[in-house]
């Protein structure tokens, strides 16, 4: 799981490098899928890795909102500093931590209940398919998008 982690951190970054040939009007554009746009789409991958990662760790979600952080600069530090500290949970796993549970309640306010596990490959898929909706939208730019190749990333 850890090298899913790394690669998703990997990919993030190649996605800031190619953040830094855009227009700020071409990655804040509202764009059809996805959470909105491509910066925006950024700053949701950060938030959601963050927010669930704190949940398992007892720490508060992260709740500000995506018009605070309107910017490539700003949802760049976001992204880094929450790695600073998700980084050290992702780690630390271990496969005793695979079946604890995180029960929280539902927008309904009904009580739910995941395991570790599954919040953890959650985050990770979470991130590869908005990489995706990344990937379609630069092509829509008519720009090369990051690879997704897990090979020859170096992490073997």
């Amino acid at each position: 799981m850890l090298k899913l982690f790394e690669y998703n951190w990997q990919v993030r970054q190649d996605w800031f490098a190619w953040c830094q040939d855009v227009s700020e009007e071409e990655l804040l554009k509202k764009r059809t899928g996805g959470v909105g746009g491509i910066l925006h789409t950024l700053f949701h991958i950060a938030d959601v890795e963050y927010s669930w990662i704190s949940g398992l760790q007892g720490k508060p979600e992260f709740t500000d909102s995506f018009e605070s952080y309107a910017s490539l600069q700003k949802v760049m530090d976001l992204s880094a500093k929450f790695h600073e500290e998700v980084r050290p949970f992702v780690l630390s796993w271990t496969d005793e931590m695979e079946m604890k549970e995180l029960s929280e309640l539902s927008p309904e306010g009904e009580k739910v209940t995941f395991k570790y596990g599954e919040i953890m490959r959650h985050v990770i898929a979470h991130e590869i398919h908005h990489i995706g909706q990344l990937s379609v939208w630069s092509r829509e730019l008519s720009k090369a998008p990051v690879t997704a190749n897990l090979i020859r990333r170096g992490l073997f």
